[in-house]
């Protein structure tokens, strides 16, 4: 029995019953759903059961996500005192692939009753919830991928799919952006990128500055004490002078007069990356210390007086990519 047959077989059943629905996409209610949704004042509620159901609480997941406002609610709780959740303003997406599910089709009539505006997935038209429904659109398959062709396989991709047609229409509609996006996605990688600035991220406590007099040999420890692998050296005023890394220690060792008796400004690097704005993003920041090879990018005031640094261990701990 060769697996990689079947799955590739699989996979081709389910490709070519997308590609079916694809091509007679004009004879389905989509534009007409989507003018519905987006001239909707209240929640799009999807419901259906069992696969169905599973499905439903994908697409509510990501027409949530990507500015639709929409949640699942399962018919038998609506039957049993969760109906007062849809309100007059709201829209109904029901899915049933026989549009026969019994749980289902209890609750129409008292969509109808308040008058909620209906759209159906179902395999057709002609089914119970395909006559309830004010707009209708086609989830039939030719064939299942399952070899006995009855368990739900292809029929719940092109249900999961055409949920996902749907959504991506509603954000072209309403011109949704990737800023958009990420504020319903405040922890997600995109939110990051989009929302966490510097300051938040920003080391101010106990840092390795020392005075431009401080000797070499008292700096070391300094560094050390620090574990940050720098020394930030300042002058009299408290303005940045220059920053002593441990590669910078690490050349002044090759030469021959090299001394712990020196100043540590003597083997500083006296040009250190800098930026003077603590609100940019983290992300911005994360390129400036990529360009520069830099571990550490120091964050001053107007005045040049070190604010706090940022490492790159915590852009990386932040998720910050």
């Amino acid at each position: 029995m060769n697996f990689n047959e079947i799955a590739f077989d699989v996979l081709k059943t389910e490709a070519n019953e997308l590609l079916i629905a694809a091509n007679n996409i004009k004879d389905f209610d989509i534009e007409k759903a989507v003018d519905l949704v987006v001239s909707c004042k209240g929640k799009l509620i999807v419901t259906g059961v069992g696969k169905s159901g599973l499905v439903g609480a994908k697409i509510a997941a990501t027409l949530a996500s990507t500015g639709t406002s929409s949640f699942f609610l399962h018919p038998t709780e609506a039957m049993h005192g969760d109906l007062g959740m849809i309100g007059k303003d709201d829209i109904v997406l029901a899915i049933s692939y026989s549009g026969e599910s019994e749980e289902l089709i209890q609750l129409l009539p008292h969509l109808k009753r308040f008058d909620i505006p209906l759209i159906a997935m179902a395999k057709t038209k002609e089914s119970t919830l395909g006559k309830y429904s004010d707009f209708f659109i086609n989830i039939s398959v030719s064939k299942e991928a399952c070899p006995l062709d009855t368990a739900p396989t292809s029929s719940t991709t092109l249900t999961m799919a055409m949920g996902d047609a749907l959504a991506v229409c509603l954000m072209k509609k309403r011109d949704f952006k990737k800023e958009d996006f990420a504020s319903f996605h405040p922890g997600g990688s995109l939110g990051k990128k989009l929302f966490v600035k510097v300051s938040d991220l920003l080391r101010k406590e106990n840092l390795p500055i020392v005075s431009r007099e401080t000797k070499l040999k008292d700096a070391i420890v300094i560094m050390s004490e620090g574990r940050l692998g720098n020394v930030f050296v300042v002058d009299e005023d408290g303005k940045l002078s220059s920053v002593l890394s441990d590669g910078d220690l690490r050349r002044a060792l090759m030469d021959k007069n090299f001394t712990l008796e020196c100043d540590v400004e003597s083997i500083s690097n006296k040009n250190p990356k800098t930026i003077n704005d603590k609100n940019i993003l983290a992300s911005d920041a994360l390129r400036i210390i990529e360009d520069y090879k830099i571990q550490v990018l120091i964050v001053t005031d107007e005045e040049g007086k070190v604010q706090g640094i940022l490492h790159i261990h915590d852009l990386i701990e932040a998720g910050i990519k």
